[in-house]
């Protein structure tokens, strides 16, 4: 008998949770970087097409399934995916979702310790007095290990070791003492953090241009990011960023959707619930994530530079920089907004990618939390010491291909099949609506079971 008996505390902490788990670091780096590369505001339109043909309805799928799974007690999926079909290799299948959360928490972690330097740098005024191009190397002597920034000798391991370790002391609190307590303090000062932020990226429009960049204008990002560039839809490629982003700004194709919908009770809403998650995402991203870097970058840096040197890079190696621009005070306090919000961006998206390995360790080998989430940090910080110690040959890009990419499409695809073909439409759409809080409409019935699997499908034939 499993010693699993979590629960979560609250609906709004559920709901926090799971847009905690989809609001991630991709939200305030990748999406605006995309929009840039592909099309500035055309961009908009497959990714608002790709969300409602793929993002809604693995939502709902991905829902369906987890609380289908826990009414049976199972809350990983290898079993979740073993209760929806006679299938025995569907089992087997379902290790794409712990083995893809423990290879992206190996990298993600990474990302996410470089947000906890970063804030004591911001607090210390590292950057105070530094160039643009020493902020830059600052970084760049960060990631190298040989090298200091601070006299701490190896930083970004150490700093990377005390990531993994709070990640698993939350844990190991459990789903509504560790997980869900933490969404409740990190989603609203993400959201507060990022609306301070966006509201300067707002109201800086030509104050920040200097003799060097006299064409700088915040407004000229914005208006980049928001004016469509139509002959951008005909490009394939422009629909594939649109769609991979979908998917890795909802964390669909995990497993962590499912690991935290089979902690909901059997007659509980998912419908209701999975749109709030998804939406509170869409906000997040679109509307906040498109405020920050680039119209900042534009403000002072001009246009033409952001459209050159728009990149992942641009949150370490160029926003302190800016930050100093507005006085000794604000930098700080806006280097630390900025940092802690990704900080909170990235850590509850981390946690999500633990809870799957825990529900199989306390289902299968009835282990405890504590032991279970223990052994998540063991495996997450040995595959992750690669991206950590060879970061500059390759290792860490290898990762996010192959887990945060590759692997997200293919389980995705798998599914969706699984549901609408396996366990069958009829009983899957009685699994959506039951409990419902809200009206579904019927046509995502056959969005879910023809359309879905047909975009995702070639999503993952143009990888």
């Amino acid at each position: 008998m499993s010693s699993n008996k979590e629960r979560w505390g609250s609906r709004v902490g559920l709901v926090l949770a799971m847009a905690g788990n989809a609001v991630g670091l991709g939200n305030f780096l990748r999406f605006p970087v995309q929009a840039v590369n592909n099309g500035g505001g055309a961009f908009i339109i497959p990714y608002l097409v790709s969300f409602l043909v793929m993002g809604i309805p693995l939502l709902w799928v991905e829902w369906a399934m987890g609380r289908f799974g826990g009414k049976s007690g199972n809350h990983s999926t290898p079993f979740i995916l073993d209760s929806m079909t006679k299938a025995k290799w569907f089992k087997y299948f379902g290790v794409f979702g712990i083995w893809t959360n423990l290879a992206v928490a190996a990298y993600y972690c990474y990302i996410e310790s470089w947000t906890m330097s970063y804030v004591m740098h911001s607090i210390g005024r590292s950057f105070a007095g530094l160039s643009q191009l020493e902020v830059a190397n600052f970084f760049t002597n960060y990631l190298d290990i040989s090298t200091t920034t601070t006299g701490i000798p190896f930083e970004a391991p150490i700093f990377y070791v005390l990531c993994l370790l709070l990640n698993t002391w939350i844990l190991s609190r459990g789903l509504s003492g560790g997980v869900e307590r933490t969404a409740k303090i990190g989603m609203p000062l993400l959201i507060l953090f990022g609306m301070f932020l966006a509201f300067k990226g707002l109201t800086l429009g030509t104050s920040g241009a200097s003799p060097q960049h006299p064409d700088a204008n915040a407004w000229a990002g914005i208006n980049f990011l928001w004016n469509p560039q139509f002959d951008s839809l005909t490009n394939p490629k422009v629909w594939l960023a649109a769609a991979g982003q979908i998917f890795f700004t909802l964390s669909v194709g995990m497993g962590t959707i499912h690991c935290y919908a089979a902690y909901v009770k059997a007659k509980d809403d998912i419908a209701l619930n999975a749109m709030s998650a998804g939406w509170m995402n869409e906000f997040v991203e679109v509307c906040l994530g498109s405020l920050i870097v680039i119209p900042i970058a534009a403000g002072y840096l001009g246009l033409d530079w952001v459209k050159q040197n728009a990149g992942f890079g641009m949150a370490f190696q160029t926003m302190p920089f800016l930050f100093e621009n507005w006085g000794p005070f604000l930098a700080t306090l806006a280097g630390v907004f900025w940092f802690g919000l990704l900080f909170f961006a990235g850590i509850t998206s981390s946690l999500a990618m633990g809870t799957p390995w825990m529900g199989f360790m306390q289902d299968e080998f009835n282990w405890g939390r504590e032991r279970a989430a223990w052994s998540f940090g063991l495996i997450t910080l040995i595959l992750g010491l690669p991206t950590v110690f060879l970061y500059n040959y390759g290792v860490f890009n290898e990762y996010d291909y192959w887990a945060g990419t590759v692997s997200l499409v293919v389980f995705a695809l798998a599914e969706s099949v699984l549901f609408a073909w396996v366990f069958g439409m009829d009983k899957g759409w009685r699994e959506i609506t039951e409990g419902a809080d809200m009206k579904v409409p019927n046509f995502y019935k056959f969005i879910i079971k023809w359309v879905t699997p047909r975009s995702e499908e070639h999503t993952s034939e143009l990888q």
